[in-house]
């Protein structure tokens, strides 16, 4: 009796669709967040310079896969190309989450961002994810996205470090959705946030002891993109 009883409950369940339903509640989540791991894990930097006959990237300046490490190559236009597609590779993530399953598009922000950070085809040693994060907040709500754009734009105008204003665009992404009443935004964006800081860590470092170089300096920028 013991042992045929809960097999009789189990059969019922499974006739009634809920362990189905179950296994769907899993499987969209974990669907979501591998998509935007997989998206945001594009090393978009290392594929431009290759395809231009560049040195591998990452034995060039920094070794950083972003931007602003493809701009120490001399080469403009597959730097703003980086740039443009280390950020649409986040904002594609959440779109094509959000169509097949919206309630899980911040799932997928947050592999993509992930996936961008610690690539699995680079050992785990990808970019910084200010651009990643910028194309996510794109997809999950566009006004957030203006604020940390203008706050980054603003901040390395006024200070020509890369690294403050990323560090500066991250701050300003939790605030700003707040503001715009986005308390449920502001969580998510304090988590990249905090992991945008931590991937700046050496570069804090450099700002405290004043050898952080400024973009268009004599010395590189390490990429934060």
């Amino acid at each position: 009796m013991q042992i045929v009883a809960p097999l009789s409950y189990f059969d019922r369940l499974t006739e009634e669709g809920e362990i189905h339903l179950n296994l769907a509640l899993w499987t969209e989540p974990l669907l979501s967040l591998l998509l935007g791991y997989l998206l945001g894990s594009i090393p978009f930097g290392i594929l431009l310079t290759r395809m231009a006959g560049e040195a591998d990237l990452r034995t060039v300046g920094s070794g950083n896969i972003g931007a602003t490490n493809v701009l120490r190559t001399g080469r403009k236009g597959l730097a703003a190309l980086t740039l443009i597609l280390d950020m649409l590779k986040g904002t594609a993530a959440v779109l094509m989450v959000g169509a097949l399953w919206p309630e899980c598009a911040e799932i997928a922000a947050i592999g993509a961002v992930l996936g961008h950070l610690w690539p699995v085809w680079l050992k785990f040693k990808g970019g910084k994810g200010v651009a990643t994060l910028l194309g996510v907040m794109i997809g999950l709500y566009w006004p957030s996205a203006l604020i940390y754009a203008l706050v980054w734009i603003g901040a390395l105008g006024l200070t020509r470090y890369s690294s403050v204003s990323g560090m500066a665009a991250a701050l300003a992404a939790p605030v700003g959705a707040a503001a715009l009443g986005r308390f449920d935004l502001a969580l998510l964006y304090l988590g990249f946030a905090l992991l945008v800081f931590w991937k700046h860590r050496a570069n804090l470092d450099r700002l405290l002891d004043g050898s952080e170089p400024r973009v268009g300096g004599s010395r590189g920028e390490e990429t934060h993109a």
